[in-house]
């Protein structure tokens, strides 16, 4: 192949794969690349009613200094949400005006949740804050992960509802 024809080649490919990549987000796929939840491709559906316990959801944490910090370790990756952050995969685990304790394990209502040891530090022996508890506040979501080394409302507290982007429906993954 000529020198042209591979730059043909490379610039039609490079064309695919982005226009692939727009239609994917505008139809609401995702590719998930963390450990918290399956990797693969994921897409939002729509939620035509209020958040439930249980529920797994697309959201975008809140612009702030406290995600940014955790953009720089390496917990969150960059993306189309407001403070430039890539939208997380978790399960609503508390809703508006339900306790949440945090001890060991974190409790809901006084009941133990599962999958929800609290760590002292990251994978990296860093020290990592947990959230202090409290009652979820009115407008905000409680969100967990049962991956371990999940950063989730353990760390972040309750996040604003108004990020919510839908829930998160699998289409093709796997577990590493």
């Amino acid at each position: 192949m000529t020198r042209r024809g591979v730059t043909v080649f490379l610039a039609s490919t490079g064309s695919v794969i982005g226009a692939l990549a727009v239609i994917g987000l505008i139809g609401g796929f995702r590719l998930n690349l963390t450990p918290s939840e399956p990797l693969g491709i994921w897409r939002i559906e729509t939620l035509h009613r209020p958040a439930n316990v249980g529920d797994l959801v697309f959201i975008c944490p809140p612009a702030g200094a406290q995600f940014e910090k955790a953009r720089q370790r390496g917990y969150l990756r960059r993306g189309p949400c407001a403070g430039g952050f890539a939208p997380l995969i978790k399960a609503v685990a508390a809703l508006p005006g339900q306790r949440v304790d945090i001890g060991e394990d974190v409790e809901i209502d006084g009941k133990v949740l599962g999958a929800s040891r609290v760590r002292k530090t990251d994978g990296e022996g860093r020290a990592i804050d947990p959230y202090p508890g409290g009652t979820v506040p009115p407008g905000h979501l409680y969100l967990q992960s049962s991956f371990a080394s999940s950063y989730d409302s353990r760390y972040f507290g309750p996040v604003p509802d108004s990020g919510l982007l839908g829930l998160a429906r699998p289409v093709f993954t796997f577990d590493p």
